[in-house]
């Protein structure tokens, strides 16, 4: 059974890359393909754990039981392309995703995304997600330069990675 799991989960995650290659190309960058694929976004989990981020303080949190357990710088959106706001919930894990520009389509390697993607949105062909970044400089100036993805240092999206599930509450407020 565990291998009939881990074979969906590869095959999810292949099927992913090839919709995400065979998409139209725009601005955002695209999530193609990575070890770990999902569940739909219908699918809830009831968990005491939560995901708040601010906009405006650029920081992102891990809540527990109405509790906050740890808290992180983030870049955000630029103005042109900013991070969506409202409620979400965490619809894919990807560990080393691999995403296509989708406005040149070259396709980057594994590192361009860092090494953890937490996927909680997706608008036309574009997928907006929590990641890791090759370039933490920006995050410790908590800028406002991404393509409305939500970047962190690698170290702390691999802890946040492993604290959710898919289905964790996520909540973006202005």
């Amino acid at each position: 059974m565990r291998r009939l799991t881990l074979l969906s989960l590869l095959l999810s995650g292949l099927a992913l890359g090839l919709a995400a290659v065979a998409a139209e190309m725009q601005s955002t960058p695209q999530l193609v393909r990575g070890v770990m694929a999902s569940a739909p976004a219908a699918t809830t989990v009831a968990s005491p754990v939560a995901i708040q981020l601010s906009l405006s303080k650029r920081e992102i949190s891990l809540v527990r039981d109405g509790k906050l357990v740890s808290r992180w710088p983030v870049v955000i959106g630029a103005p042109e392309t900013p991070t969506p706001t409202g409620a979400f919930q965490v619809v894919n894990k990807v560990v080393n995703p691999v995403y296509a520009s989708t406005s040149t389509g070259k396709v980057k390697g594994v590192g361009a995304l860092g090494y953890r993607w937490i996927g909680f949105h997706k608008q036309g062909p574009n997928d907006f997600g929590i990641h890791g970044t090759p370039w933490p400089w920006w995050v410790d100036a908590r800028a406002a330069v991404s393509h409305g993805c939500v970047r962190m240092r690698n170290e702390h999206v691999d802890k946040l990675f492993s604290a959710v599930e898919i289905g964790t509450p996520l909540i973006i407020k202005p």
